[in-house]
This record gives C-alpha cells, structure tokens and sequence, in this order.
C-alpha cells in the first residue's frame, strides 16, 4: 500500500491544554472560542479570499495525541460504558489507523495579526490546543445537512448536568470564560465509565485549575485556581 505524506496547514489555539475537559463532539458547547492560526507558507490572506461567505467550517485535524503504529478493528465506545466493542469505522473513536479527526466548528470572523497573519476566530471547536489542522473546508448547507440521518448507538445528545458554583469559585473565572467553562462542565468530562460520587477531578481549562465532584447528576465545583 503506497503511503502519503500530509503537512499541517495550521494549528488551534485553544483554552484546553490537555485532553481531559474537551467535549466529545465539535458544536456541543457553543460558547468555547479558539483560534485557527496558520503556518507558513499558508500564512496568505488571498488563500482565505470569501471565507467570510461561510457561517461554519470543516476542520480536518490530526489526534495528536493518539498517534500510534498498530491497528485494532474494534473499540470501545465510551457512550456505550466502555464495554461493548464496535468496529472502529463505525464510532468517532480517537484510536483510528490514520488519527485523522473531522470537526464542524462556526466562523466568528477573522483577525488580522502582525506576529500571526490572518487568523480564524471559531466557536464551538472541539480540540485541544496546538492540535496540527491538515485542511479547511466550507460547510454547504445544502450539502451537508441530513435532517433525515439516523444516529446509530448515539441518536441523542445525553442528557446534561447540573452545575454549582460556589460564589468564591466563580469570581475566580474571568467574565468571558464562565459560560464556556459551565457549558463544558454541564456535558460531564468525566470518563463516561466513572461514576465514584467521592473522586474529585481536576481539569485545565482558559490557565484555570478546576476540581469538582458529580453526584446524583449534579456537579459541584470545589475550587477553581
């Protein structure tokens, strides 16, 4: 089998500096922002020329994380408990032969930089940040929306948490970061197999340290740092 070679075009700057936190599917937590910054010699405005024509994206990214050399036809999907094995070609598994990941995130509008050239400000992204972006595609309306397409193992979204703050704990997050940060925390970034009421966690997000327990479907943050 002939073997090619793919080069990043750019990289996502992100508030999730490790996996831990990052919602499992792109569009779930519209209030997240990222930046799509590109490398040179992609680093052109004319290659953006219309763009702004476009309200959402294809993002193609590589698992940057999950790179690995050897091939399993089966995974484990977390949404099923993490027992019950499916072909990897029929989940959204991480662990795939090329770790290639698809994400459709919205266009807020681009920013024009001297350090960085012509950025993309996104909403909704689902990476980790300095994930490496192979390609960049416009998302057709026309073509793309199914409203007939049928979810397989995951036909809804599941269902959301409730979430406590303590008053100090809030007044540590930054205005513009705390609806982003709840809507994470109300999609539960646990492994979906945990479920231990007494585990405290701890997850990065936006430079921010934050520790919570789940219990009976509500989430109560301890600290944030």
């Amino acid at each position: 089998m002939n073997e090619v070679t793919i080069r990043p075009i750019a990289h996502i700057e992100s508030d999730f500096p490790e996996k831990f936190g990052i919602p499992r599917q792109a569009g779930i937590v519209e209030e997240l922002r990222a930046k799509v910054v590109f490398e040179e010699p992609f680093r052109n405005p004319e290659a953006l020329r219309g763009i702004e024509g476009f309200s959402h994206l294809w993002l193609i990214w590589q698992f940057s994380e999950n790179v690995r050399a050897d091939f399993s036809p089966t995974v484990r999907p977390p949404r099923l408990g993490g027992n019950t094995r499916l072909g990897v070609f029929a989940t959204r598994s991480p662990f795939r032969p090329n770790a290639l990941g698809l994400s459709c995130v919205r266009l807020l509008g681009l920013e024009k930089t001297r350090e960085k050239g012509t950025v993309l400000l996104v909403a909704g992204a689902d990476l980790m940040d300095g994930t490496p972006i192979f390609d960049i595609k416009p998302y057709l309306p026309y073509a793309d929306c199914r409203p007939e397409a049928t979810g397989g193992f995951a036909p809804d979204a599941p269902e959301k948490l409730k979430v406590v703050f303590p008053a100090a704990a809030l007044e540590t997050i930054p205005p513009d970061k705390r609806a982003a940060l709840r809507g994470v925390l109300e999609n539960d970034p646990r492994p979906r197999y945990h479920s231990d009421p007494e585990r405290l966690y701890a997850m990065s997000f936006a430079g921010l340290t934050v520790r919570f327990r789940v219990k009976d479907g509500t989430l109560r943050v301890e600290s944030v740092e």
